[in-house]
């Protein structure tokens, strides 16, 4: 099952992160929480040198993966969000980098992550190049892990503002905010893909030991599981 959710937003074409207000207000919204760990611990028990950070956003995981002795690259198609990360504590570290998939690397990374529901944001038709650029990326046995929601749990079933209006007060003055989702033109789309999909995605794409669990502590996937976690390896086969 392969599902899409349009996500109503501001419409703004090109860059949808370009109001400096609400990138300043991203890494509050979305602070490191266990998926944050995770990827940390992947990096740290596969002795990772090299990193590549796809859709990394304000740089928030980028910059705590940028350990000692450590090659950390932070890919991100929005020039606000890499603004914003190059100015934060430890920035140096890292190199930044405004684009997709396609400039991702060169075959010798041994980790590419894919945190924050990015690869949601892919469509159908670039899906499999940006699976494709990251096995590229990645010298043979290197590891790619990332996180998508489970179509199977229908999150999007309680995207309505009965069940998820909040209140609170920012930086920027009072904030009202709540999800919704619905057919229309000026919309994010949201692509559901389940375990299966996407593990026959990955092994076509030339990724092998492909390894899919329902949470951030290797819980067993269920219909309930509201995140699907992956992990697997580069193999020898090229495109």
């Amino acid at each position: 099952m392969r599902c899409t959710v349009s996500l109503a937003c501001s419409g703004m074409a090109g860059d949808p992160y370009r109001d400096e207000q609400f990138v300043a207000r991203y890494d509050f919204d979305n602070a490191a929480s266990d998926d944050h760990a995770y990827y940390r611990a992947l990096a740290d028990a596969i002795e990772a040198e090299k990193i590549i950070d796809l859709g990394c956003g304000t740089g928030l995981l980028t910059r705590a993966l940028a350990t000692p002795g450590r090659v950390v690259i932070g890919v991100d198609p929005s020039a606000t969000m890499l603004g914003y990360a190059r100015r934060q504590p430890g920035a140096e570290a890292v190199t930044w980098i405004h684009g997709d998939a396609t400039i991702a690397g060169a075959g010798d990374a041994d980790l590419a992550v894919s945190s924050g529901n990015t690869m949601m944001h892919i469509s159908p038709k670039a899906y499999p190049t940006v699976l494709g650029s990251l096995r590229d990326a990645l010298r043979l046995g290197g590891v790619i892990s990332f996180e998508t929601r489970n179509p199977r749990a229908k999150e999007w079933e309680r995207w309505n503002p009965d069940e998820t209006y909040t209140e609170r007060d920012t930086s920027s003055g009072h904030l009202r905010e709540w999800l919704v989702w619905r057919s229309a033109r000026t919309t994010t789309a949201l692509y559901f893909r389940t375990a299966e999909d996407i593990t026959a995605d990955l092994e076509r794409a030339g990724f092998s030991d492909v390894d899919v669990r329902g949470g951030w502590h290797n819980e067993p996937v269920t219909a309930d599981s509201r995140v699907l976690v992956f992990r697997a390896h580069r193999g020898s086969r090229q495109e």
